[in-house]
């Protein structure tokens, strides 16, 4: 649609983006519909995406990644967005930028050995396991508890909008350990492995969108887990939870992104074919002027997620502008898709029409990874 390309950006960047993008217009956008009617992608593309390199771009060599930074976290979730297929794009991200960190910059070198690998190769699929039906954004009210019983935990507690959460291998679960700590003090992490005993998933979750993406509650019923298997330290999982809460939303901002930027391209395309009225919808200067303003805020939003991206591959702090990246990212696809729906009329209605499915999809991005309102508060702390 346009050269966009933010100045961090160098020729290794646009080869990852490019090869990327004829992967997704291949493999996944010609084959996807039928996942959708699945509610899930299936292993073998998850696996295939392994293969080529893109579930461990940030993981050491060692484990079989690529050991990149942030800003090809965000390219990656920018391509995966604009598949159209919104479950497709977070049954990868939640795997690679939201679950999977956890174990990578807390695993010990066992844990590491024994999973990462796998991780990165797509053979085991990743998932996290904080949100409860009392505690989403507000991580400090879980109530799931774990005990320590001789060289073992014992996990009771439910775990509820579980991304990746039905077929899954690997669940990153938080549970208090220390009842008497106040607030966000003594939550620890766990590695619970699918087929663990007093483990189940409790039930598979509809969903309005994201409908290829699998999503579950999880019940833990005197659920023994090895020792071995706490991640990090105990009592410190608050603090393991918060430290990747900016890459998460830094690619679910670009995955918006990704969205909107297809959107429009697709809009673009049917408006100045569909005719009404003696002329192309594109002739309307009502639709031509709302198109151009909703392409220069994307642009504009674009150039903010990769400007986050970079202050995080740099390591600096950088919470205030993942915060707006995330809130105005959120709504600003639901006020894209909503004119490029209305542009598409009737037909823009109508399940054949990839602008239904990504308007659909496109609604989750104002409240999941944190909502609109939490993100805008944490905006407001440091103005």
């Amino acid at each position: 649609m346009m050269n966009n390309d933010p100045i961090y950006f160098d020729e290794p960047h646009r080869q990852f983006r490019d090869n990327l993008r004829r992967f997704v217009e291949q493999e996944i956008v010609p084959k996807a519909l039928p996942w959708e009617d699945a509610g899930m992608v299936p292993r073998e593309v998850l696996r295939t995406m392994g293969e080529l390199g893109y579930l461990g771009i940030r993981y050491p060599e060692q484990y079989g990644g690529s050991a990149l930074d942030t800003v090809y976290s965000a390219i990656l979730a920018e391509e995966l967005g604009r598949s159209t297929f919104g479950g497709f794009a977070v049954t990868v991200l939640v795997h690679t930028d939201m679950a999977s960190p956890h174990l990578a910059n807390y695993g010990n070198p066992e844990q590491l050995a024994r999973h990462l690998p796998g991780v990165t190769r797509g053979e085991k699929i990743c998932a996290v396991a904080v949100t409860e039906p009392d505690a989403g954004s507000d991580v400090a009210g879980i109530r799931t508890r774990a005990v320590r019983d001789g060289d073992h935990w014992v996990l009771n507690g439910s775990k509820i909008f579980i991304t990746n959460g039905v077929h899954a291998d690997l669940y990153f679960v938080g549970a208090k350990t220390d009842t008497t700590a106040k607030g966000s003090r003594g939550i620890s992490i766990f590695i619970v492995e699918k087929g663990t005993p007093g483990f189940r998933v409790g039930r598979k979750l509809n969903k309005s969108g994201w409908l290829c993406s699998d999503t579950a509650e999880l019940v833990f019923e005197n659920c023994r887990i090895p020792a071995a298997n706490l991640l990090g330290q105990e009592n410190k999982g608050f603090y393991q939870i918060m430290r990747n809460f900016q890459n998460e939303r830094i690619v679910l901002g670009a995955q918006a992104v990704g969205e909107a930027t297809r959107g429009i391209e697709l809009t673009l395309d049917y408006v100045r074919q569909r005719k009404a009225f003696g002329a192309t919808l594109w002739d309307k200067q009502a639709i031509r002027q709302r198109l151009a303003m909703r392409a220069s805020q994307v642009a504009a939003a674009r150039q903010l997620v990769y400007h986050a991206a970079w202050l995080d591959a740099q390591g600096r702090e950088c919470i205030k502008e993942v915060s707006m990246v995330k809130s105005l990212c959120g709504e600003l696809v639901n006020d894209v898709l909503y004119d490029c729906q209305q542009f598409h009329g009737g037909f823009g209605y109508m399940r054949e029409a990839a602008i239904e499915r990504m308007v659909r999809d496109a609604r989750v991005q104002a409240i999941g990874g944190g909502a609109t309102e939490v993100m805008l508060e944490e905006v407001a702390k440091r103005l």
